[in-house]
């Protein structure tokens, strides 16, 4: 059985929310205002739990997700802010040119939560992202390094595979063959197959900002992800300094980064 939050969405969107409340938007606004009628773009937004912890401050805000499935929960978590017109949910891939036309330079704030490492061709993404900001807008991202120990999302599986740290990073004709072996479902095995292909690391991400034009307003690497404080009742922990200078091996002991970028 996978961990209980993955299975129960709406602890999940609890889980999101407050860790928004508590870490994500206060390491925002250290760096870019956030405020009643500011305008937010999710990309990837699941059921909306981040974007629930905007929308109590005042935002207008929009989530984009290709899971139907999700947005259907989303909806019913949003029935007062759907009525409200604060908030609205698209099933659409972003590359859409209807959802480029509606969107273009709509955004004060873009957020990729735990997106980026699922998207391919991220070169591509972070090179049209500007497409859908205002003059001085911001996109925040964050994500889990590849190579830290859970980094495949493995914690997804049903077997011990999913308390197995850095299994993820086997060779893919190794890692396939004993996802089959555990007799891990077809579409499980093709989603971490997927993982494997687009996870990202620190150092990737840094050289796409680059190659794109994209200048680094506050980042942030953690030991212990916040997240866990919800799901693991673990104390957040930001990296050690010496660590995080380390390319490379910082990768393998840091569990989430945080940034805020700009065109």
């Amino acid at each position: 059985m996978p961990y209980y939050f993955h299975e129960h969405r709406d602890i999940y969107f609890q889980h999101q929310t407050a860790v928004t409340k508590e870490y994500i938007i206060p390491f925002i606004t250290e760096v870019f205002p956030i405020k009643e009628g500011t305008t937010v773009l999710e990309i990837g937004c699941g059921e909306g739990g981040v974007l629930k912890a905007f929308t109590e401050l005042g935002c207008k805000a929009v989530g984009v997700d290709l899971d139907a499935e999700k947005l259907d929960l989303a909806k019913q978590m949003f029935g007062e802010e759907l009525a409200r017109g604060t908030i609205e949910f698209i099933n659409k891939n972003i590359y859409d040119p209807s959802f480029k036309e509606s969107f273009k330079n709509k955004f004060d704030l873009i957020i990729l939560k735990d997106a980026i490492e699922h998207i391919p061709e991220q070169q591509k993404l972070l090179s049209y992202l500007n497409t859908f900001l205002k003059p001085e807008g911001v996109i925040f991202f964050a994500f889990p390094p590849w190579y830290m120990p859970f980094g495949g999302h493995q914690q997804m599986c049903r077997s011990f595979l999913k308390k197995t740290p850095y299994f993820h990073l086997l060779p893919m004709p190794v890692y396939k063959g004993i996802l089959k072996m555990m007799h891990e479902s077809d579409s499980r095995i093709q989603t971490l197959l997927h993982n494997k292909r687009t996870g990202i690391t620190i150092e990737r991400f840094e050289r796409i900002l680059k190659r794109t034009g994209y200048k680094v307003l506050k980042k942030q690497f953690f030991l212990f992800n916040p997240i866990y404080r919800y799901k693991f009742h673990l104390k957040p922990r930001t990296q050690y300094p010496w660590l995080a200078a380390i390319p490379y091996l910082r990768d393998f002991f840091t569990t989430a980064v945080y940034y805020v970028v700009k065109p």
